[in-house]
């Protein structure tokens, strides 16, 4: 067989590492390997490299992709979409492994329904993807978060202030949910359960009567307090100002932005990648498509793309009780 490979969406630690997994497992069953660089956008253009083990030799440990991403609108259009298809028969592709998020699953159940054999592996530091216990990347990201949760909690003893820090999640709290808790959050916000202002507010002095000077308060980006006119996504600004300009305690923000998407993948987005890659290649050789390689407990196994749309169930409302629980 001849299989692409790419990257698409935003970037995940450990992308690499499924690229190299599934380029050496191609090669020991003797198959050939194409990677397509800058997602669907280079499918569309026909950018394509051949890979072999030795080009994909000491990525494994580098955070990003080398063959880059992208998020293509034209491959959202009929246009786009016929391109990447004539791209797919010209260079002889007899199947595609797609690693990225959800707007990549889709395409790639696209793909499959329109005639071309593909497989998926979830990458998406916000694990919001349907069937898979845990997506590439995230295992990094959160230790990203929790690093910088520690740092900044040091400041924030010093002077008695309240820190709000903002992380990624626009629709999901996932990040927000485990960072907050492993890095001993005083409060965490995420979109799955609107509070007001006044509620965080009043929480913050709670924490001051009982003797707390400092808190650190960790928002998803995607959170929107109860109440508010509008879903405004500078979530962290908002609610500092709000802290601030009613008196409730001296804060500083930090939004961490895309610094949660860099870095060396970790041991476990390292081993997960590396047994989805080998899971996808070996999906297309034995004749299975349309389905993505996932984690389900310890164990690797498959999704129909077509369920991929179905909402996620890696947020426990239990670990958000556990949060408030142990941290007063």
């Amino acid at each position: 067989m001849r299989i692409g490979i790419l990257t698409s969406g935003g970037d995940s630690p450990g992308m690499n590492a499924a690229i190299r997994a599934a380029v050496r497992c191609a090669t020991a069953h003797g198959q050939e390997m194409v990677g397509i660089r800058h997602g669907y956008l280079g499918l569309i253009n026909g950018d394509m490299i051949p890979l072999d083990n030795r080009a994909v030799g000491g990525i494994i440990e580098r955070g990003g992709t080398f063959l880059g991403s992208a998020r293509s609108k034209e491959f959202m259009e009929p246009d786009g979409q016929q391109r990447a298809l004539r791209s797919i028969e010209v260079a002889g592709l007899d199947g595609l492994i797609v690693i990225g998020g959800n707007g990549s699953l889709a395409g790639a159940r696209w793909l499959q329904e329109n005639g071309v054999p593909t497989v998926g592996i979830p990458a998406s530091i916000d694990n919001d993807v349907y069937g898979s216990a845990m997506a590439i990347g995230v295992d990094t990201a959160l230790n990203t978060v929790v690093e910088c949760l520690d740092r900044i909690r040091d400041t924030a003893i010093s002077h008695d202030r309240a820190f709000v820090v903002e992380v990624m999640g626009r629709e999901s709290g996932y990040i927000a949910l485990m960072g907050g808790l492993a890095g001993g959050a005083e409060l965490v916000l995420v979109p799955e359960f609107p509070v007001s202002l006044e509620q965080i507010s009043e929480h913050v002095l709670a924490g001051l009567r009982k003797g707390k000077h400092h808190s650190i308060i960790v928002v998803a980006e995607g959170f929107v307090a109860a109440g508010s006119p509008r879903a405004d996504k500078a979530s962290g600004r908002i609610l500092s100002d709000f802290l601030e300009r009613t008196g409730t305690i001296e804060t500083r923000l930090s939004i961490l932005g895309h610094l949660q998407r860099g870095g060396s993948p970790s041991a476990f987005d390292r081993i997960l990648a590396s047994r989805l890659g080998n899971a996808a290649v070996h999906m297309l050789t034995d004749g299975e498509s349309g389905v993505m390689v996932a984690l389900s407990g310890q164990e690797v196994t498959t999704v129909l793309l077509s369920e991929i749309a179905l909402p996620a169930k890696n947020f426990n409302p239990e670990i958000y009780d556990l949060v408030y629980e142990i941290a007063n």
